[in-house]
């Protein structure tokens, strides 16, 4: 699976407002969590079995709870699943009743806390 938002998200967050005289004012600060981590497949890789997909779903759906991840290239984060659609998942093909082996295309949101 693909980090697909990795660069479209900043450490520093701004906000620009004018003052009575019009004067710039700038507001910046770090932030310390929240950063998005959506770890997307395609159609020609990065499947996922559906057995694997019900445990990531059952661990979604635990409210609050924080998981450590590590990345392919070794980084780490720890993360909770978003809280919006946390999960997005489409079979590979449409079999009446798909096996626990069953391979999907998988979108997974994850934030950094």
């Amino acid at each position: 699976m693909l980090w697909v938002d990795e660069f479209n998200w900043s450490v520093v967050q701004k906000t620009v407002e004018r003052g009575i005289t019009g004067a710039q004012i700038i507001d910046a600060a770090a932030r310390i969590e929240g950063r998005p981590i959506t770890l997307q497949a395609v159609e020609d890789q990065g499947w996922i079995r559906r057995a694997t997909l019900l445990a990531v779903r059952a661990l979604a759906d635990a409210p609050g709870v924080q998981y450590p991840l590590q990345l392919a290239d070794g980084r780490e984060f720890t993360v909770q699943f978003a809280a919006d659609d946390p999960i997005a998942a489409a079979p590979i093909s449409r079999p009446e009743l798909p096996a626990a082996t069953h391979p999907y295309v998988a979108t997974l949101r994850l934030i950094t806390v």
